[in-house]
């Protein structure tokens, strides 16, 4: 007689880790973290990512190719057909919760057919601190059944997997997707829809603070450096990637850190690598099929390999998660692939706006499915579009809202290439360098120095900074083909031209866009 489904709630981390071992849904490495691989999807899926479109939601949701609209009688078929797999298969669920700064806290319950995903949810969110919001009426559910895969004629979705989100209803689900990442930006898009509503900026952005109290935001895409230059030894880090920000505090969203390890340095960037032991979830790393040793640098599964550990896991954290703070230093993470904008650069408060909403930056290490290059450029509004569902215009007006009452300073640093475009002679800024640059910001430096003004961008950069020669503060000089970089500038310019077209701008704001080169 075939054994019943068990239903496992709230088990340990080792337990869960023991569990996933036996059913071979991954490997101890030798760092101690379970490795696990995600089969063909190894980054989000956005085209198989969809919003029930209810009436309570329908006007306020930016609806196009980024969040599709789905039925609810869709949505519905879908979750009775999962319910009915459930019913079929061991599952491993979880009480947690979203945001430690109780105001805004959200309870959450996931299940899932892996002990893994439950493990990374279990570590990227955060264990329940309060008995009386897990028994609210506001507890979402979120279910991930990676075997359950979709029928795009039966099921009305794009693919053999799905990404479901019914705000109404308070319900994810994910079939199909072995990824987890998925999990947690499905539970950010969820925030980017609640926050707002309470007079909070939802930021897909890293956060820390120094010893004097003063905080510092890091927002970039994935794989532009939010997290490695976020964790720094000389800083307390409040959360590496999903920040509100009221008009009292800036507090993390999660409970986590999720890294990626493409040529990850154990020596340049020593707290993730100490953060990846037993506990930890490695995905997509390959791993050396003797010792068990991970190969950082192998990109055969994937460039975009990750880590995803809790953040207690870093010892240089600031242990409550939020802070009654407002940020003293904004910083804006673009990768140039063009290779013409500076290694640091402090903006005004309508560059600021203008720099926030177009979002220019590059997609590192295949972090979508389909992504046709490796690395590409492109313009994500307030640095996280696939993840912010409401208009623009609200994290517009609440970003100028908040910078306008801190008073903060907002810096564009390139992590990305210069003397050169990427693939054409170009070199990438070293990690080094813009650590230097960033220490400079947060110490206040940066508001001491002279600036000059890059033509064409219109930016203010510095003219010299201690330890650091002074020519590479200019792109201009370190291009030995001046007429190229001309041609480079002038095509990104027209690029944000372009993607700024899209918006409606008030004239202070479309004043600070870039002009063309004479």
């Amino acid at each position: 007689m075939p054994s019943r489904p068990v239903h496992y709630m709230d088990l340990s981390v080792s337990a869960l880790i023991a569990h996933a071992l036996q059913r071979g849904e991954g490997v101890l490495a030798a760092n101690g973290a379970l490795s696990v691989t995600t089969g063909k999807r190894s980054g989000r899926s956005p085209k198989d990512k969809f919003i029930v479109k209810t009436a309570e939601v329908a006007d306020k949701i930016a609806w196009g190719p980024i969040h599709q609209a789905i039925e609810a009688s869709v949505f519905q078929n879908l979750w009775e057909r999962a319910m009915a797999y459930l019913a079929t298969i061991d599952r491993f669920a979880a009480h947690l919760q979203l945001v430690t700064y109780f105001p805004y806290s959200l309870p959450i319950t996931i299940i899932s057919e892996y002990a893994w995903h439950t493990l990374f949810a279990c570590q990227l969110f955060v264990r329940p601190q309060n008995k009386q919001l897990q028994d609210s009426n506001s507890m979402w559910t979120i279910v991930s059944l990676p075997g359950l895969l979709t029928d795009p004629d039966r099921d009305g979705v794009a693919s053999d997997a799905a990404l479901l989100i019914h705000l109404t209803a308070r319900k994810v689900l994910l079939c199909g997707h072995r990824y987890a990442g998925e999990i947690k930006k499905a539970m950010f898009s969820v925030l980017s829809y609640l926050l707002p509503e309470q007079a909070v900026l939802p930021m897909h952005c890293a956060a820390n603070v120094g010893e004097g109290g003063d905080v510092a935001l890091f927002f970039g895409l994935s794989g532009t450096g939010k997290t490695a230059l976020s964790s720094d030894a000389t800083r307390y880090l409040i959360g590496d990637d999903e920040h509100g920000w009221s008009n009292q505090a800036v507090f993390n969203c999660e409970g986590g850190c999720y890294a990626k390890c493409f040529n990850l340095s154990l020596d340049q960037e020593p707290v993730i690598g100490q953060a990846i032991r037993y506990g930890s979830i490695m995905e997509n790393v390959q791993l050396d099929p003797n010792t068990l040793e991970p190969n950082y640098g192998d990109a055969t599964l994937t460039q975009n390999s990750r880590a995803a550990y809790p953040i207690d896991f870093v010892t240089q954290r600031l242990h409550a998660q939020w802070i009654n703070r407002s940020p003293e230093s904004i910083i804006f993470l673009t990768c140039d692939l063009y290779g013409v904008l500076p290694p640091v650069a402090r903006l005004t408060e309508e560059q600021a706006a203008y720099y926030f909403l177009s979002g220019y930056t590059a997609l590192v290490g295949s972090t979508e499915v389909g992504q046709k290059q490796r690395i590409q450029a492109t313009f994500s509004s307030c640095f996280g579009a696939p993840f912010l569902i409401r208009p623009v215009e609200t994290y517009l007006h609440l970003f100028r809202e908040r910078l306008k009452e801190s008073g903060a300073t907002v810096y564009l640093v390139n992590t990305g290439w210069t003397a050169g475009s990427y693939g054409a002679g170009g070199y990438r800024f070293p990690i080094e360098l813009t650590r230097t640059l960033i220490q400079a910001i947060v110490s206040g430096l940066l508001k001491e120095v002279t600036y000059d003004c890059l033509p064409g961008f219109n930016l203010a950069i510095p003219t010299a900074l201690p330890a650091i020669d002074s020519a590479i503060l200019d792109p201009r000089k370190n291009w030995q083909d001046k007429l190229l970089y001309q041609a480079k500038a002038k095509a990104l310019i027209t690029r944000f031209w372009e993607n700024a077209a899209r918006f409606h701008l008030e004239a202070a704001v479309q004043a600070a866009a870039p002009t063309l080169l004479h």
